[in-house]
């Protein structure tokens, strides 16, 4: 079984009788316990509402493992240890120890990584050590997520940018409707009670233009896209701007949008106003 690194992917471990809740009460989505093999979708939010950091989060050895982009690692780091306050926790940064990788099949440890409706292959975390024979190629890690339609932080949109409903978030089970708070849960729980998301993720296809470039529907912005790989990408897209997907264009050529098959919005949706 060929493990691919993820090389921009820091991975953090949580300990202690506390561990679960202190994550549990700050990130967004379901936190597993220890007789889950699954690995579980979660976003860290501004009070805003707003995506600090997003990633992963598994159970292994009595512990929570939670990965994330490299660019927000420090801040993530910084802030997990301030809402730790006096709970029985520890945090440990294991960007100089571990590693993250993909595998498009099961490996021994490795956790089924689904979102929701999306099977994304295996979730890997090992030590350095035992990454020796791990592939540097990333492409097959996202190659696969692009075709689902799954959105990166750092990838595709940056730090405190991005709602959890704008990369699908909710659909994807990344976000607990069912747990308490949690920090920006208030403007989760109205986007979705009022039916306010307007941005959501749309594939689009026959880019021949550079990661970041402005979508254009009928002359007028209507996102930007993600990291583009052979000409695919995962875009966030204004719904109500993409009246015509046939009258689509990138850098002035036209490119086709379609939607995740995962979605349960359309093309042409107006939403209430905030």
């Amino acid at each position: 079984m060929i493990v691919h690194l993820r090389a921009d992917r820091a991975l953090f471990r949580f300990s202690g009788p506390d561990a679960h809740k202190l994550v549990n009460d700050v990130v967004t989505g379901h936190v597993p316990h220890q007789d889950e093999e699954s690995a579980a979708a979660w976003a860290l939010l501004s009070p805003q509402g707003k995506i600090l950091a997003e990633g992963l989060s598994i159970w292994r050895e009595d512990a929570l493992w939670l990965d994330t982009h490299m660019s927000v690692a420090d801040d993530f780091f910084k802030r997990m240890r301030m809402y730790r306050l006096r709970a029985k926790a520890e945090i440990e940064d294991l960007r100089e120890s571990h590693r993250v990788g993909f595998s498009a099949k099961a490996v021994p440890g490795a956790a089924r990584n689904r979102l929701g409706p999306v099977e994304l292959g295996h979730h890997v975390i090992a030590p350095l050590s035992d990454t020796t024979d791990w592939s540097s190629d990333e492409r097959p890690y996202n190659a696969a997520r692009i075709e689902a339609g799954i959105l990166h932080q750092g990838n595709d949109f940056p730090a405190n940018d991005t709602f959890a409903h704008d990369i699908g978030l909710d659909i994807l089970e990344g976000i607990d409707f069912v747990k308490g708070c949690y920090v920006g849960q208030e403007v989760v729980s109205r986007m979705k009670h009022r039916g306010t998301a307007r941005r959501r993720p749309v594939l689009v296809t026959g880019i021949d233009a550079p990661s970041g470039s402005p979508i254009l529907a009928g002359g007028r912005e209507a996102g930007t896209t993600g990291q583009v790989l052979d000409g695919k990408a995962v875009a966030i897209v204004r719904l109500d701007r993409v009246t015509d997907p046939a009258d689509v264009t990138i850098a002035e050529k036209p490119v086709s949008l379609a939607l995740p098959s995962w979605a349960t919005y359309q093309f042409g949706e107006t939403v209430a106003e905030e």
